[in-house]
């Protein structure tokens, strides 16, 4: 099925959408020349209604040949926009670029590195229509490289994006596989641009709040990369521990804590061993490999303290 099906086509196929609204997919890239063409190979083959929707490429500053990539496709195809976000470097403030030059009544952001099949934005969409909802994440399962795969692929391949539990147990859905309608940014605003990481969560609470329900659809599902190295797992930690003590500097309202962020010890403990063995194959691994899980478990929490303490020397810096 091509890209250029009409309306009348995806109602044939049973969808309960009488008209399709007009749809932003809002995609933030930095340095990152790879992930961005094959986001967009996929993006440009989606079969949603050409006039309905548009492809925001939002380039946050970036210093290789990704600009150039991404006008190469919006040179040829007309519903690829880049844009550029150089005031800050922030994936939030790209995003927030984003928002502000779509002209869709709802916005889907896809990270770049994702991928997605043809009909994935007339799927979510139908979600989106039949839930009746605002605010609504996507399934995300993880795609492993070609070939066995190293120990930290294998483990994030298990650890990777629980989206149901975000949503139902954390309140928030990723920004990797969101819709919201353009009525919830006109209500509640868009995502702080301050933080590193915890944005998504930030944000997710703040549509909570306002009374809103949370979606989640399984039926729906996007594809990510893994992270094939133990320094991409910890890196990602880190950042996660660097937001983490952003929320309690910027939303102290809603984050502080009579514990000190940086004085937690909990990151430092090393893990149950009953939470690692609830990991999807435990049973399957070697002795070996289980070890492993245990050690990376162990070091990711390390590494979300140590981001705790360096956004805290960071701000110190700063401040003084």
């Amino acid at each position: 099925m091509d890209g250029h099906s009409s309306r009348a086509e995806h109602r044939e196929k049973g969808g309960p959408v009488d008209e399709w609204p007009a749809v932003s997919i809002v995609v933030p890239v930095y340095n990152d020349p790879s992930g961005v063409r094959t986001t967009l190979d996929s993006l440009i083959e989606q079969t949603y209604p050409d006039d309905a929707h548009e492809i925001l490429v939002v380039d946050n500053d970036s210093t290789d040949e990704t600009p150039a990539v991404v006008q190469t496709y919006a040179d040829e195809h007309e519903r690829v926009t880049y844009l550029l976000e150089d005031d800050r470097q922030s994936s939030y403030a790209a995003r927030n670029t984003g928002i502000a030059n779509a002209s869709g009544d709802v916005l889907a952001f896809v990270d770049a590195d994702m991928i997605v099949e043809d009909e994935w934005l007339v799927d979510a969409v139908r979600a989106f229509e039949r839930r009746d909802a605002e605010y609504m994440g996507c399934n995300v399962e993880m795609v492993a490289s070609e070939g066995n795969g190293s120990l930290a692929e294998r483990y994030n391949l298990q650890t990777g994006f629980p989206i149901e539990h975000f949503i139902e147990e954390m309140g928030f859905a990723p920004t990797c596989c969101l819709l919201i309608r353009r009525s919830v940014v006109d209500d509640v605003g868009g995502f702080d641009p301050r933080l590193i990481s915890g944005g998504d969560r930030e944000y997710g609470h703040r549509v909570r709040d306002s009374g809103r329900k949370l979606h989640f659809t399984a039926d729906v599902t996007m594809y990510h990369p893994t992270r094939s190295t133990v320094d991409a797992l910890l890196g990602k930690s880190r950042r996660v521990g660097r937001g983490l003590s952003q929320l309690r500097t910027f939303h102290s309202d809603r984050y502080d804590s009579p514990i000190p962020i940086v004085l937690n010890p909990m990151p430092y403990l090393p893990p149950r061993p009953g939470r690692v063995r609830r990991l999807d194959g435990w049973t399957e691994l070697s002795r070996t490999e289980k070890i492993g899980f245990y050690l990376l478990s162990y070091a990711r929490n390390v590494s979300n303290g140590l981001g705790r303490i360096e956004e805290r020397l960071r701000r110190r810096v700063t401040t003084n």
